[in-house]
């Protein structure tokens, strides 16, 4: 795999980097905390539980119009369309940790695989031939083709409501600007960054329960970051299940919010691990594996 970044590829990617600056003139409020920490957290079940769960693995059921709602929160998150990211993910899965996956840190390096792929050209368009079921719905095509759009708009909303609590309670402190920088630059920007920790550091550091022939570990820490996606090695040896903290103390957020709206009816068919998963040896659980110099040396 060639490794090109080209920063003026990705000229938005850097300039969301560069508007959290504004916050120097813009100032803070709870109020815009609030906004940005609540964008945060609601953007990320978009990612986890949409882009991830759902588009990439197909993990559970649900309506066309709801899976409509989770492309468009998922591309507020402004990590481009819901096509384009699955494709991607499929491809890491079908080349963990090995030279042709695009962002392993074992094999490519940290920085590359948290934020260097990111800025490279060649990864910028989107693979349909790893997503031909996404392919049949012409409103997903158009989510992924204009991906600016959510986070364009939401970016006007997140202004508007800033605005209007300057005029309507101006005792909170903000305004539309304090709200545009808090609630959408900044809360953006974490998110691609606490998203990234999952390529940069689900492989690096934790625990290996399971042999999945690649390095991906558990990390509560990482799991704290993303809702649930922290807990990688069990991911990556049973991708299919929509529950990604296999035991009852591994937290995962996302699958407790997908849970309830089962139970509302609005998703369906949630898939579990197998039996087979809870038949590891008990020693498994409790030893950090690390399996890659035996790996190499046979």
């Amino acid at each position: 795999m060639k490794k090109q970044i080209d920063i003026f590829e990705s000229p938005g990617f850097l300039l969301m980097h560069a508007a959290c600056l504004l916050a120097i003139w813009s100032g803070v409020s709870p109020v815009a905390l609030f906004v940005c920490v609540a964008l945060y957290i609601v953007r990320m079940f978009g990612i986890t539980a949409g882009y991830h769960r759902y588009f990439s693995h197909r993990t559970y059921k649900t309506s066309r119009l709801f899976q409509f709602a989770l492309a468009c929160l998922g591309a507020s998150a402004a990590q481009q369309g819901p096509l384009w990211w699955a494709s991607h993910h499929r491809h890491h899965h079908k080349f963990s940790d090995t030279e042709h996956d695009v962002h392993s840190p074992v094999t490519q390096g940290f920085w590359w695989s948290h934020i260097g792929w990111v800025l490279s050209p060649g990864f910028h368009e989107t693979n349909y031939k790893m997503v031909p079921d996404l392919l049949k719905y012409p409103e997903l095509r158009f989510i992924n083709r204009f991906y600016l759009l959510p986070p364009f708009i939401l970016a006007l909303l997140v202004w508007a409501l800033g605005a209007t609590l300057e005029h309507y309670f101006s005792g909170l402190g903000t305004s539309g600007f304090q709200m545009l920088v808090w609630g959408f630059f900044i809360s953006t920007v974490l998110l691609y960054h606490g998203t990234f920790t999952v390529n940069s550091l689900a492989h690096v550091i934790g625990r290996r329960r399971f042999d999945t022939g690649d390095d991906s570990r558990n990390s509560a820490l990482v799991a704290l970051i993303t809702l649930g996606e922290g807990w990688h090695n069990n991911h990556h040896y049973y991708p299919a299940s929509e529950r990604q903290g296999f035991y009852w103390w591994e937290f995962d957020i996302s699958h407790y919010v997908l849970r309830l709206l089962s139970w509302l009816g609005i998703v369906w068919d949630l898939k579990s691990p197998p039996k087979r998963v809870y038949e590891v040896p008990s020693s498994d659980l409790t030893e950090i594996i690390d399996d890659k110099e035996l790996r190499l040396s046979q």
